[in-house]
């Protein structure tokens, strides 16, 4: 008798195990998708906040070389002056890399007085720095005894992402996905699945609602109109999508040269962050536009109701930025590269005899795609915030993207552990 319980215990134990494990994973998930997906919420509502004081005052942009050397200093005081951003996040998953809990209001704080004053950034990256840090710290707590301290800094970017931008399932495959490109952590599913959705939850019973956009008019993917294979959609969005690759590398490109130049010849960086707020200013008055400082999300949005998008629009936001985050200045470089991606798109719409909305969405998408290297995430975001109706030229516009942009990348510390090419080990960083 002692033998048939003990056949049925060992029968049933894996099981047993694996149920205790995901009770165990689904708390874990719940606690740190409600901590940084809070910290998320707080974060995008005082986005929301210096947003609408800017545009209220326009002076404020004439503070900017104050507003950043208050954030040198803000830095330097708290020890965190050689902060890598969201490399350091890649870092603590890929090396356990140390990140203190500073960052997380260091980053809130810098990211919100570059946006009140008028630098051109995201809001993303500072999201992922957010939630990495809080759920590292939670990780080093030892709560869950034996539970990888890795997948609480994924979790927690997930969940702020989530929370920030409100898109759960691309937030939860982001930060898998964005470690090592070739190579997602799976064994964080459960948990950054968890976290993305407790923080969107929250979020949406706070206010902090997620964005859409609707795409006007899809023409039928499989048309082939005339009979004329150059009027076929897919050798049309094939072709926007090399564009939007190229685009990519460049606007790669463009950020880390900025960096390199502003170190090279501005040693100081208080001089250094100085000088880039006077740029943007300068820039400010040569173009006689503020369209191009913040987030630009309002200029996104216009790609999706009609207007029409001068060529060298997307040229202008990547000087932005790049002037922006090269000198010091905080922010992500998400939301830039996805009004690189809508201007571009919109412009290129009635070139390519296209609907204008279908290309800018198609853009957001592939120049997103190209600066993370993250098809997977990059074809949720599209379904989140475009619909699933335009599937087929987000699935070709990614693939493309993520092919023909290479090896370039926004964060310096990603892995490209499988070639993009062939079924080849090669395990080298982005450039």
């Amino acid at each position: 008798m002692k033998n048939i319980f003990t056949n049925i215990y060992n029968f049933f134990k894996p099981g047993l195990t694996n149920i205790l494990r995901l009770v165990r994973q689904i708390i874990l998930a719940v606690i740190v998708g409600a901590a940084a997906g809070g910290v998320g919420i707080l974060f995008y509502h005082g986005m929301n906040l210096v947003t609408g004081a800017r545009l209220a005052h326009p002076a404020l942009l004439y503070f900017l070389p104050l507003g950043g050397l208050l954030i040198v200093f803000l830095y330097r005081i708290s020890g965190q002056y050689d902060n890598k951003g969201t490399n350091l996040m890649l870092l603590g998953v890929q090396s356990n890399e140390k990140i203190s809990i500073k960052v997380a209001p260091l980053i809130f704080v810098s990211t919100l007085i570059t946006h009140l004053f008028g630098g051109s950034a995201g809001r993303e990256g500072a999201a992922l720095q957010i939630g990495g840090s809080v759920g590292d710290f939670l990780g080093r707590l030892k709560i869950f005894k034996g539970t990888d301290e890795h997948i609480f800094i994924m979790c927690g970017m997930s969940a702020c992402f989530s929370a920030v931008f409100g898109t759960p399932l691309a937030a939860a495959v982001f930060s898998m996905e964005v470690i090592s490109v070739g190579i997602i952590h799976y064994s964080a599913l459960v948990p950054c699945v968890i976290s993305s959705f407790t923080a969107s939850a929250l979020a949406r019973r706070f206010g902090a609602l997620p964005e859409f956009y609707q795409i006007s008019s899809i023409p039928d993917f499989y048309e082939l109109a005339h009979g004329l294979p150059q009027h076929f959609p897919a050798l049309r969005v094939l072709l926007l999508a090399v564009i939007f690759a190229a685009v990519s590398a460049l606007f790669c490109i463009c950020l880390h040269l900025s960096e390199h130049l502003y170190k090279k010849y501005f040693k100081n960086p208080y001089l250094r962050i100085f000088v880039g707020g006077c740029l943007i200013i300068l820039l400010v008055t040569i173009f006689q536009t503020r369209d191009f400082i913040g987030t630009g999300v309002p200029m996104i949005k216009e790609c999706f109701s009609g207007a029409s998008m001068p060529w060298y629009a997307f040229l202008l936001k990547i000087l932005f930025t790049a002037l922006t985050l090269g000198a010091g200045f905080k922010g992500g470089e998400i939301v830039p590269s996805f009004f690189t991606g809508a201007v571009l798109g919109c412009f290129l719409g009635p070139v390519v005899n296209l609907p204008a909305p279908l290309c800018a969405a198609c853009g957001m998408a592939g120049v997103f795609c190209g600066v993370t290297n993250c098809p997977i995430t990059s074809l949720l975001i599209a379904f989140e915030l475009f619909g699933f109706q335009a599937m087929p030229y987000f699935v070709i516009t990614v693939a493309v993207c993520y092919m023909v942009s290479g090896y370039y990348g926004l964060y310096s510390s990603q892995k490209i552990v499988y070639s993009k090419y062939q079924t080849k080990f090669i395990n080298r960083k982005t450039h």
